[in-house]
């Protein structure tokens, strides 16, 4: 079994959830709220989301799709929006011109739905995130099955979704340190394909579980 010699170093993240100075009541505001909220909503809004709603397997990916459902009334909106899909993003200003496009779209379509004031304002919200280490670390797969097994639903997030934004892009952490410290390419690969929207934080942590005990039978 090979050993790496940059062991896997797991982290968790705790959040401060903090309310902006911008908040939509319509569509319209949505649209230009998204063109100049700070990066830190974006990444809230659609990225932590999926920390916070994690035991869901039903219902849209980010609170822009749901306000626009729950809020608005606009499934046709909400189906767009919850159809950008974050893993195919390298920087939180490609996604920006995403919402802003699709939203935009909408409401050039549909003026008078625009303009229509929402049961309840979108209120644009970032976190504070304090990054800690956990004292653990894996040099092998075996022991990083071990520690996997244990692993807060926290911390998985921050290294399997958070992770994508940071390099390499794209990847989450586990599937980096596949590749490059242990040169296991397809467990890698079967990692970063790992539904994020399909799945709970849970049930992706035990697929990966399922993949690292196939890998080791090999």
């Amino acid at each position: 079994m090979k050993s790496a010699e940059q062991p896997f170093q797991f982290m968790t993240a705790s959040y401060l959830t903090r309310i902006g100075n911008q908040q939509a009541a319509n569509l319209l505001e949505l649209r230009g709220a998204l063109e100049q909220c700070a990066d830190a909503s974006i990444f809230y809004h659609s990225y932590q989301t999926l920390d916070r709603h994690h035991f869901l397997r039903e219902g849209f990916s980010n609170d822009f799709a749901q306000w626009s459902l729950a809020s608005c009334n606009r499934p046709r909106l909400a189906e767009r929006l919850a159809a950008l899909d974050i893993r195919d993003y390298t920087a939180l200003a490609e996604l920006r011109r995403d919402l802003v496009h699709v939203v935009g779209e909408y409401c050039q379509a549909h003026p008078e739905e625009a303009q229509q004031t929402a049961f309840e304002p979108f209120y644009f919200c970032e976190a504070i995130e304090v990054v800690v280490p956990l004292g653990r670390e894996a040099r092998t797969l075996e022991e990083f099955r071990q520690c996997l097994e244990s692993l807060s639903h926290a911390s998985f997030h921050f290294h399997f979704i958070s992770s994508r934004l940071r390099p390499p892009l794209r990847m989450n952490d586990f599937s980096h340190w596949f590749a490059s410290a242990l040169e296991l390419e397809r467990l890698a690969r079967q990692t970063n394909s790992i539904d994020i929207y399909t799945n709970t934080l849970e049930s992706a942590r035990m697929r990966l579980l399922a993949l690292v005990d196939e890998e080791l039978e090999r």
